[in-house]
């Protein structure tokens, strides 16, 4: 029997305990966070879940060693305790990383400050690095750094999340099985404010059209960079602006010869930090800062910003022969950054806070500002306690069973190879990006020579996991799966032959017919185009 992933159970008059708005890395925490807790929950995000600031940041699960400039320490604190629980608790997808710090001699940073402040980020919580692996990596990078200057080269530890895309949609299914509704692909047109209290929402399904009116005793707007919009378009007045958006650009490089394993941290040619980091078999430059009070679903990197950018790589890395004709792709994103007229862009603090709209005329909603990827969970620990949430309910779900996943990994490999008839390569990509869920993925793949097949011929990723995307992880389109749930499209040899391929032989699988796939491949082709763009 054909499933429809389009099809959803309507939800007209329905009342939730919790409506939370925005699909980012932030609202799907809150979202999972008050389910556990035991509160009616609904989840509503206008395009598809991670499809926003979340697919376009830096990728990094990190303390924020430049925080300290500012003298956060607590936000720093709070980074590195989170840090260790994401490295412990998805190993498959949070893996610690070797950082690289490299200073020319005309840095404003003096390398005394630099070491007393990697000594408090180590005392803090920064993991240990082994000493032969930190050399190895200095060496390496001392071979490629433009000769022409001294460098003082320092050395520490954070970690990577090369698919935050994947942490949320885990984090998804994670708020399904403690019983919350969630809703991609639907748009919140207003807040329903009665009586100076929010009372619920007024919703659009964008995939069929349909509006929908739904109850609520609170509402947490969590829409990140589109946080003032909502408020906006329900007639809810602040002071002024909560958010300040802020873009960040990236360019996408291939790697290039004698490239080290460990991430570079280092400064731009304005002396702003930026990172150069080894991503899905590529390399990954950022970011940018520019104001930007644009539509974030717009966002797009200047030309300007990706010349900065490739300029201070090549200012680096004078040897590594990249020219603007080796840029693979680029992408932007709006920080949702909070608010502020007078500060630098680069000194605006990277804490979050939660503002209660009581005082704007609408009681029991909050606006979540700020955030990253590093404290989210924290983030919606501290909203569900505003909102009731006991702290018992969310102790009850503190160590997930996915914290002892790592020693493992081996064995599931061999457990999801032997039960999906599949190659250890395949087995050891399923279970990479999918943890402890492999082994369901494993089981569909048994069922057919087509669900075993390979997304296309460059990935070791199967259809598999595209259905089980449909099926168990609320994608609803070919781009929630290519793009986010299982992001082979976001390789290095991707191209449009391995997008009609990969739509085939999903279509075979899903039963779609000619024009579905046909109109799927045209739409993922062209949000695929949206997010990640070609040269200069």
């Amino acid at each position: 029997m054909k499933i429809d992933p389009k099809t959803r159970p309507p939800l007209e008059g329905e009342r939730f305990q919790v409506i939370v708005i925005g699909g980012g890395i932030n609202g799907v925490a809150i979202a999972r966070e008050c389910a556990r807790g035991g509160k009616r929950t609904l989840l509503v995000e206008q395009h598809d879940f991670a499809s926003g600031t979340t697919s376009r940041s830096t990728r990094i699960i990190h303390g924020g060693l430049r925080y300290l400039e500012h003298a956060e320490i607590g936000l720093v604190r709070e980074s590195l305790r989170e840090r260790e629980r994401l490295v412990r608790k998805k190993p498959h997808l949070v893996h610690p990383m070797r950082f690289v710090l490299a200073l020319d001699e005309k840095s404003r940073r003096s390398a005394l400050l630099v070491r007393a402040g990697l000594w408090i980020y180590r005392r803090l919580g920064g993991r240990g690095l082994r000493p032969e692996s930190a050399k190895e990596d200095q060496r390496k990078l001392e071979l490629l750094l433009d000769s022409g200057r001294r460098w003082s080269i320092f050395s520490f530890e954070d970690a990577q999340c090369e698919f935050p895309e994947r942490l949320v949609a885990d984090w998804v299914v994670e708020a399904l099985e403690a019983g919350a509704v969630v809703r991609n692909h639907s748009q919140v047109l207003a807040v329903d404010i009665r009586h100076k209290r929010a009372t619920g929402v007024l919703l659009r399904d964008r995939l069929s059209g349909k509006e929908e009116r739904l109850e609520a005793s609170w509402v947490v707007n969590a829409a990140g960079p589109w946080v003032d919009r909502v408020c906006w378009q329900s007639q809810i007045h602040t002071k002024q602006a909560m958010v300040g958006g802020v873009r960040g650009s990236h360019i996408v490089l291939p790697r290039f010869a004698g490239m080290p394993e460990a991430a570079l941290y280092t400064e731009a040619v304005d002396g702003r930090p930026f990172f150069v980091i080894p991503w899905n078999e590529q390399v990954l430059v950022g970011t940018t800062e520019v104001p930007d009070r644009g539509d974030p679903a717009k966002a797009q990197p200047s030309a300007d910003e990706i010349e900065y950018l490739l300029k201070s790589t090549l200012q680096l890395f004078p040897r590594a022969g990249i020219s603007p004709r080796d840029i693979r792709c680029s992408f932007a994103g709006i920080r949702p950054l909070p608010f502020s007229d007078n500060v630098s862009l680069s000194a605006v603090t990277r804490k979050h806070y939660l503002h209660d709209h009581a005082d704007d005329g609408a009681e029991r909603m909050i606006s979540v500002i700020g955030g990253k990827l590093t404290t989210a969970a924290e983030l919606a620990r501290e909203c569900a306690r505003k909102i009731g949430v006991r702290r018992k309910s969310m102790d009850e779900f503190g160590v997930a069973c996915e914290g002892q996943l790592e020693p493992m990994l081996d064995r599931w490999t061999d457990e999801v190879s032997a039960m999906g008839g599949i190659g250890q390569a395949s087995a050891a990509a399923v279970v990479e990006w999918h943890g402890r869920r492999s082994l369901e993925i494993a089981h569909m793949a048994r069922s057919s020579a087509e669900m075993r097949a390979p997304l296309c011929p460059h990935t070791q990723h199967i259809v598999a996991e595209a259905a089980y995307a449909f099926a168990s992880e609320c994608a609803a389109t070919l781009g929630d799966v290519l793009l986010r749930r299982v992001p082979a499209a976001l390789g290095a040899c991707w191209s449009h032959d391995c997008a009609r391929q990969a739509v085939v032989r999903v279509s075979a699988v899903m039963q779609w017919t000619e024009r579905e796939v046909s109109a799927e491949l045209d739409v993922f082709e062209k949000e695929r185009a949206t997010f990640l763009h070609k040269g200069l």
